[in-house]
């Protein structure tokens, strides 16, 4: 009893500490419960690290938000997958044990209610249509709530609730739920949570990494949609045909386990630890303790105690009042709601659509998404109808076109970044896009092969102006000169541009829905069009880059 007294004893006192350190850190510092434990750890076990505190910073933001955003997209892919079951050919189906079928029912006993009748592709459409003009309704006011909220809350609210719903979806096969008045609440709520995810975190990578070579960033970043899309199709094709609802609830765990991920570690701005803005001048110097950041003021510390200073830099940053550097950081027991400053207010939604090019990027956005989208939702259903391949065998195939998004995001963001010519990098890959749409529609199916390629250069081509314009686009834009250094206007110019481009989301799959029931090869062709939409959009823009070139080169 005395030992199991005494090691109790331990343990509390070593809790009491760890509480009053973590106490202090959010007295002194603005770092989340995680990053604060991080810190505690560090000080115990490896006080001599050397660490550039910047840099560790970028890196776990930019895989934080690279797999919330994963999440995110992967949560939405499941019903793309889930249609192929919901409404299919019922007498390709063996089936289960007990189950008569009459006369009543012979072509779709299999289907699930109520997507079982005639007009079940149109049922499904107006599914996703619930949740694509909740989205894209609830963009604009979730770029507005984000500028005036601590970022971390709000993606960490988000992403939980959005496992909520999703959860919700899965669990209307097991409790037998048929009424399609349950399934359009649950898809308009997820769409007003998962509007939360775009708008915060692209504002926070803005926050954090400069215009030095944001295209390539942001299309390396930007893969995450991609990614998620393809994990998502794995996932849900590996329960589909046994049991759908787990390609929900398997999805709406990992989205919301990432959420309380996100709440733990996520530092949302620099000036929350103390870092210097990403475009600031602040180097870092080696010491025998960590880096210290150098400030822009006389040191107040004399020789003595610099040593001691310099890791206590490393941990919390530079503690003088440097405006240059640094701005009040938040507090973790601060409110969910931020103040600002009266020179960084938040920008209105007039105000952000005059500044140049907003306009334009939105309503290209608007069909580059549309056509985008239709792939995203529609193009497993798609390939099971025009191949022999199973419903699975369709879910795995279709995460090809994602794998040609990656590579259309990265090579869209390297040639912005080396042109400069972001407008001039879109609309060169929209004119392609037309007609390897046409190749695809015609000659996909005569082959696994020919199907694999050709799906690859598709995406490629559909997603690199996608991905460029909803990321290093909508971030240059956020920053623009005309500003006048006013960094609060990221998140509503990229919900604004995003939301815009999720209306055209919306459209797309419902169009397709309606349009399909005359034939694949008009879906297609209405694709087609809605490219040519957004390049002619672009031309004015794309007028004014290839001038500012010209005008560049001569003056050089």
């Amino acid at each position: 009893m005395t030992i199991l007294f005494n090691v109790g004893s331990l343990y509390f006192c070593i809790f009491i500490q760890y509480y009053r350190v973590y106490k202090m850190s959010l007295q002194s510092s603005s770092v989340p419960v995680g990053i604060s434990l991080v810190q505690i750890g560090s000080d115990k076990c490896c006080q001599r690290a050397f660490v550039n505190r910047t840099l560790w910073y970028r890196a776990s933001v930019f895989i934080l938000t690279y797999a919330a955003y994963s999440c995110y997209h992967l949560s939405r892919k499941p019903i793309s997958v889930v249609k192929n079951v919901l409404n299919q050919n019922c007498s390709d189906v063996t089936p289960t044990p007990g189950v008569v079928i009459n006369a009543s029912n012979k072509s779709n006993w299999c289907d699930y209610a109520p997507f079982d009748g005639n007009n079940a592709e149109t049922l499904l459409g107006a599914l996703d249509s619930a949740y694509l003009f909740s989205y894209a309704a609830s963009m604009f006011l979730s770029g507005f709530v984000a500028e005036r909220m601590n970022l971390r809350y709000f993606l960490a609210i988000g992403m939980i609730t959005s496992g909520i719903f999703s959860y919700l979806f899965g669990i209307a096969k097991s409790y037998e739920i048929h009424y399609l008045w349950y399934f359009i609440i649950v898809q308009i709520l997820a769409g007003v949570v998962q509007s939360t995810g775009w708008p915060g975190v692209v504002t926070v990578v803005g926050n954090w990494f400069g215009k030095k070579k944001r295209g390539i960033i942001f299309g390396l970043w930007n893969s995450h949609t991609s990614v998620g899309n393809i994990l998502g199709s794995l996932i849900a094709g590996e329960y589909v045909e046994q049991d759908w609802s787990l390609s929900f609830i398997v999805p709406g765990i990992l989205i919301a386990a990432m959420g309380f991920i996100i709440f733990l570690f996520l530092v949302s701005r620099p000036s929350d630890v103390n870092c210097p803005l990403p475009d600031q001048v602040s180097p870092e110097r080696p010491h025998p303790h960590g880096y210290e950041r150098v400030s822009t003021e006389e040191p107040v510390e004399d020789d003595e105690n610099e040593m001691e200073n310099s890791y206590h830099h490393w941990k919390y940053g530079n503690r003088h009042n440097n405006q240059e550097l640094t701005r009040r950081p938040y507090r973790e027991d601060s409110p969910i709601i931020s103040t600002h400053p009266v020179s960084e207010q938040p920008i209105g939604f007039i105000g952000a659509l005059r500044i140049p090019g907003v306009v334009e990027y939105s309503l290209s956005l608007f069909f580059a998404k549309l056509v985008s989208y239709t792939f995203l939702y529609w193009l497993p259903h798609y390939i099971k109808s025009s191949t022999t391949l199973s419903p699975a065998e369709s879910a795995q195939l279709s995460t090809l076109f994602d794998v040609g998004g990656i590579g259309g995001a990265i090579v869209a963001g390297g040639i912005s970044d080396y042109t400069g010519m972001s407008a001039t990098t879109c609309s060169g890959m929209l004119l392609l896009t037309i007609p390897m749409m046409f190749l695809y529609e015609d000659y996909g199916t005569n082959g696994f092969l020919t199907n694999v390629v050709l799906l690859i250069l598709v995406g490629f081509l559909v997603n690199g102006p996608y991905a460029l314009i909803t990321t290093a686009v909508s971030a240059d834009l956020g920053t623009h000169h005309s500003l006048e250094g006013n960094a609060k206007a990221l998140a509503t110019v990229t919900a604004i541009i995003d939301g815009t481009g999720s209306i055209g989301a919306a459209v797309g799959p419902l169009l397709a829905g309606v349009v399909v029931n005359t034939g694949w090869e008009n879906v297609f062709y209405m694709l087609m069009v809605a490219d040519v939409f957004s390049l002619l959009l672009l031309i004015r823009l794309v007028k004014r880059e290839i001038q500012t070139t010209r005008s560049h080169r001569l003056i050089l």
